[in-house]
């Protein structure tokens, strides 16, 4: 079985989605915010499946469990930008990115007993539209920018700021599964 270490529900959404079968347990691993951004991501991911897979073995854990531990962070001009502390800082975010390139970056890492350690990094570019200072307020005012990297969300009504992305969508939600499948490829048996 595959243990989800993550509260996301964007992540457990795209993995029903898939049909994957799995358990949440969140993880209380204490993050890194600093570092290059792509290496905090996937340092992360892995501390969140590490925490999970060590509290679950002394728990009688199946020697067939995965754990899944993922991380999303948005770089912009060699910075990451994480979830905004307040309104007013969520503008200042969408300030910053409107008419621009990001990359939303999304760490991932399996951990099983005795199958060792599985990372990757995935990368997508998203360019936001021009935005007016009234539209920016507007989404702001919709508070789907709370507990978001970047302070948006694309699925919901962030997609009316983005002019484009290239790259893995599902990333840009919260989890790639093309990068998943090809680190786990067990996995595709539950569908």
């Amino acid at each position: 079985m595959l243990i989800l270490a993550s509260r996301s529900p964007q992540r457990r959404a795209i993995l029903e989605q898939i049909g994957v079968r799995f358990a949440v347990v969140e993880s209380d691993a204490q993050e890194i915010e600093t570092g290059d951004p792509a290496e905090v991501v996937v340092a992360n991911a892995l501390l969140k499946a590490r925490a999970v897979a060590a509290s679950r073995a002394d728990g009688g854990a199946s020697p067939d469990d995965l754990v899944l531990g993922a991380d999303t962070a948005i770089a912009h001009a060699g910075e990451v930008i994480g979830k905004p502390a307040d309104a007013e800082h969520a503008r200042e975010v969408m300030r910053r990115l409107a008419g621009r390139d990001h990359h939303v970056l999304g760490g991932i890492a399996i951990v099983g007993p005795g199958r060792g350690e599985r990372t990757a990094c995935v990368s997508t570019m998203v360019r936001f539209r021009p935005l007016t200072a009234a539209e920016i307020d507007l989404y702001v005012a919709t508070g789907e920018w709370q507990d978001r990297s970047g302070g948006y969300a694309i699925q919901q009504r962030g997609a009316t700021l983005v002019e484009r992305i290239e790259g893995d969508y599902l990333n840009i939600v919260g989890l790639s599964v093309v990068k998943l499948l090809r680190l786990a490829p067990e996995l595709r048996g539950d569908n």
